[in-house]
């Protein structure tokens, strides 16, 4: 064998074993990472099952924020309720937030606020209700409480995230000034989740995606590629989600490498398609037209 043909052999083995060594490092770096930070949370979503994806490029994801505190009285109940979209061909992320008190009819006919549909029934529920009544279909769900989205936050973002705060804010003993400041996991959770204004929910929502606008625009080079596979294995470690950990990874890096757009946002209900009742067995509601919501969803999913 000619020694040039042997060269060539030896450099083939040894880029091949890299790419081997790599990817068993990669999996046991995820693997040793979510057993460290699995969560404690009761999987009460086992039995979800997703829409099937109209394209392997695009994915929605049904986002669930839960309070898991002893002493809320809404235990049980989603606290915030977002629908993300993403497609991997125009490198567009897209956000649909629906709030908390909107009064949706339930499969069976029955009406209550959406953020009921996870005390009953899950994610399995909540998603039967966002395609009872805006026909939005789901492929997989991301399940958190206050205090695992508080962690993620510092784990991905060290330094903090920048925020231009809209107004003072006091909530849960965090103290938060009107203008553009560093926030970290704790006090970026708390700017998100107020509400103790003459604007209420709808305040909060408006908060709620400047966060995420931030988050995806900040996203860029926060860590190095080598470190996905442990970061990716903490974050599925603390959440209750059926997104495949692949495809976790495939989206982190298009995020991390600053490839994706910047963030369309919509909040539902839209403007002109709500009304307040204090009438109805669920106390004070918002009451929905929801055929022009549903219409208002289709025509924001479907815009490139």
């Amino acid at each position: 064998m000619k020694k040039s043909v042997k060269i060539m052999i030896i450099t083939l083995l040894s880029i091949l074993l890299v790419i081997v060594s790599a990817g068993c490092y990669a999996a046991i770096s995820f693997q040793t990472a979510k057993e460290e930070s699995e969560s404690k949370l009761p999987n009460k979503n086992q039995n979800f099952t997703g829409d099937e994806q109209t394209s392997d490029k695009e994915l929605t994801v049904m986002v669930v924020g839960n309070d898991s505190r002893d002493d809320d009285e809404d235990q049980g109940r989603s606290d915030t309720l977002m629908v993300a979209h993403y497609d991997g061909k125009t490198k567009q992320p897209k956000l649909i937030s629906i709030m908390r008190d909107s009064y949706v009819t339930f499969p069976d006919g029955g009406q209550d606020k959406i953020n009921a549909a996870y005390a009953y029934g899950g994610a399995q529920m909540t998603k039967d209700v966002l395609k009872t009544n805006f026909d939005l279909p789901i492929n997989y769900y991301v399940v958190m409480d206050f205090k695992e989205f508080s962690d993620i936050i510092d784990e991905l973002y060290p330094k903090g995230v920048t925020i231009d705060a809209e107004k003072d804010i006091n909530l849960d003993g965090v103290d938060i000034l009107k203008g553009k400041q560093t926030l970290h996991g704790n006090s970026l959770l708390q700017y998100a989740r107020f509400r103790m204004d003459e604007e209420g929910d709808f305040g909060r929502i408006r908060r709620q995606q400047q966060v995420m606008d931030a988050l995806v625009e900040q996203s860029k080079d926060l860590i190095p590629v080598w470190e996905l596979p442990q970061v990716a294995g903490k974050m599925v470690g603390k959440i209750d989600t059926n997104v495949p950990t692949s495809l976790l990874i495939d989206l982190a890096k298009d995020f991390l490498s600053g490839k994706v757009k910047p963030l369309k946002s919509l909040s539902v209900p839209v403007e002109g398609s709500w009304n307040f009742n204090d009438y109805t067995e669920s106390g004070s509601v918002i009451e929905l037209d929801e055929q022009k919501n549903a219409q208002a969803i289709q025509d924001f999913m479907k815009d490139k």
